[in-house]
């Protein structure tokens, strides 16, 4: 059975608890069981979250030989690393980039994404059913 990992950066830890105003109420191990019910029986869900930029190259790269596809919400990271950015280049399934927030509506230095230069599609502004559709779109293109 192919393996999807749903990568999550800074601060995810803390969904439903932080800025619920712009997040929603929503935890992330509420993310995780709608992606689990996204992939059903074709994928399984290896969902991870990481405050530490280091570990999510890590996963990225181990990735490279164990998933069909990448679902990630580098969160501040987005913005800012190159060293993401880098590990997504070497993979080479699908890559989905989720933002929870409908970041083109907030401050300008989160218009830019460094992730999005490898992304083969971006959802932003879904709320987390935007993972949802990520996972599908993963399932899509790797025709599972």
């Amino acid at each position: 059975m192919k393996t999807i990992y749903v990568l999550n950066g800074p601060n995810l830890n803390l969904l439903g608890q932080r800025q619920p105003e712009i997040y929603g109420s929503e935890t992330l191990e509420d993310v995780e069981q709608l992606c689990r019910e996204a992939a059903g029986e074709k994928a399984q869900i290896r969902f991870l979250q990481s405050n530490w930029e280091g570990q999510l190259v890590d996963w990225i790269q181990e990735a490279r030989t164990e998933a069909c596809g990448i679902v990630i919400n580098p969160a501040a990271l987005t913005h800012s690393s190159v060293a993401v950015l880098d590990a997504l280049n070497m993979f080479d399934g699908p890559v989905i980039e989720v933002h929870i927030s409908q970041i083109h509506k907030r401050e300008s230095f989160r218009h830019f994404s460094y992730v999005s230069k490898r992304a083969d599609g971006v959802l932003a502004g879904l709320g987390v059913e935007g993972y949802q559709a990520a996972v599908r779109r993963v399932l899509s293109l790797t025709r599972a």
